[in-house]
């Protein structure tokens, strides 16, 4: 069957807008764009959130984000792509889920939703409207799936579980309240 299917352009949909939307969100934090403080004011906020080196931190979820939300929206390389950005987006969600869920709340919903939908497009691959497709899936073998989701998953929880202890470690001695005023 050559003639592209609803499910080809619903996946292209897919990784346009989230590719597009993961890109410019790891842009603000490179470059500076779209609002965003670069490099030097990202990484000073990481490391106030426990995220060391805040610079380097800043690079490599902005790259992940980046690079991963580009290659999403062009259909290529689609299983490290949608691992790299669902492990920047895991990174996020554990800053965000001590508010809760909910993103009004300044919870992890949003940061979930992009890394939820990252991974999907990554297991389920770019669809036949793709740069993965147009190159004979050089890039997208399904061996790659399972080796780049433990990789990313195991960088991920070293990184995310060094962070919570540095959390951790700076919230010692500090005594709450006993007693509301």
């Amino acid at each position: 069957m050559t003639c592209f299917d609803r499910r080809d352009l619903g996946l292209l949909l897919l990784r346009a807008g989230t590719g597009g939307v993961l890109a410019a969100h790891g842009t603000q934090k490179l470059f500076g764009w779209f609002g965003g403080h670069g490099l030097e004011g990202t990484g000073q906020w990481m490391e106030s959130i426990g995220y060391a080196p805040g610079r380097t931190s800043a690079a490599m979820a902005g790259a992940a984000e980046t690079g991963g939300g580009l290659l999403l929206a062009l259909g290529l390389a689609t299983p490290a792509a949608g691992a790299a950005a669902a492990g920047a987006m895991a990174g996020a969600a554990a800053v965000h889920a001590p508010q809760g869920f909910f993103a009004q709340s300044g919870g992890y919903e949003y940061a979930a939703s992009l890394g939820l939908t990252a991974a999907g497009l990554a297991v389920t691959g770019p669809g036949r409207l793709s740069l993965d497709h147009l190159l004979g899936h050089a890039l997208n073998k399904g061996w790659m799936v399972p080796a780049v989701f433990a990789a990313v998953g195991a960088a991920t929880a070293c990184v995310v579980g060094s962070r919570n202890r540095r959390v951790r470690k700076q919230q010692e001695g500090v005594q709450e309240p006993l007693f509301e005023e």
